[in-house]
């Protein structure tokens, strides 16, 4: 039984993300900013812990991680304005990567998307260049560090039900993903090793999701 911390832990993919680990009785605790959010947390079945990414400092973080075997980062600042896209998704997950290693904690699995990278492609103009600039730049941070990292990048989510089937591969043009699929791509991911300084681009396809994910290692 592994020991799970999951960063952004009321979103939509961590909530079912945590279920699915706790399920298969891993030990998860959930970061939340707002403590009226604990029942939805206890409800998956892992443990709630009331912490702001946003204020803590890489020693703070570090304390909070003693004994995880993983760490998933799955905050954003949702939209917010620049200045807080930019202390969330970039700032405070960069001081969350130092913190794991400080920490020693082996692993890191980062929730990005499809199409985050330095070739992101989004024009200065455009409102959600800041985003993808904070996430290319968290990316890639987590790319240089010593962590065993994997980068999950999901097409464009949808709430659809699971299919649990997904396409992978180099070439795979953006498309489109269930939240439950991402999650279930995530737990797999989590419970294995071997994709350790792995980029995974994914959309809903028609392979199951265990052996799509095989066929990258």
């Amino acid at each position: 039984m592994a020991s799970i911390t999951i960063i952004g832990g009321h979103g939509k993919i961590a909530l079912r993300l945590a279920r699915q680990l706790t399920d298969a009785r891993h030990d998860v605790t959930s970061w939340i900013r707002n403590a009226d959010q604990s029942a939805d947390i206890e409800e998956t079945g892992a443990t709630p812990a009331v912490l702001d990414v946003e204020s803590m400092s890489v020693e703070q973080m570090s304390e909070a991680f003693a004994g995880a075997d993983v760490v998933v980062w799955s905050a954003g600042a949702g939209g917010g304005s620049p200045e807080r896209t930019v202390a969330v998704d970039r700032d405070a997950a960069i001081r969350s990567m130092d913190a794991a290693v400080a920490a020693g904690v082996p692993r890191y699995v980062m929730v990005s998307y499809f199409g985050a990278g330095p070739n992101h492609g989004v024009p200065q103009d455009n409102a959600f260049f800041t985003y993808a600039q904070a996430k290319s730049d968290a990316d890639a941070y987590l790319r240089e560090s010593s962590l065993d990292w994997t980068v999950l990048g999901p097409s464009t989510l949808t709430d659809d039900p699971g299919t649990g089937r997904i396409e992978v591969g180099e070439g795979l043009a953006s498309s489109h993903v269930t939240r439950d699929d991402v999650a279930t791509v995530a737990a797999y991911v989590v419970k294995h090793d071997v994709f350790a300084r792995t980029t995974v681009l994914f959309n809903n396809g028609d392979t199951p999701i265990k052996l799509a994910l095989d066929a990258i290692v």
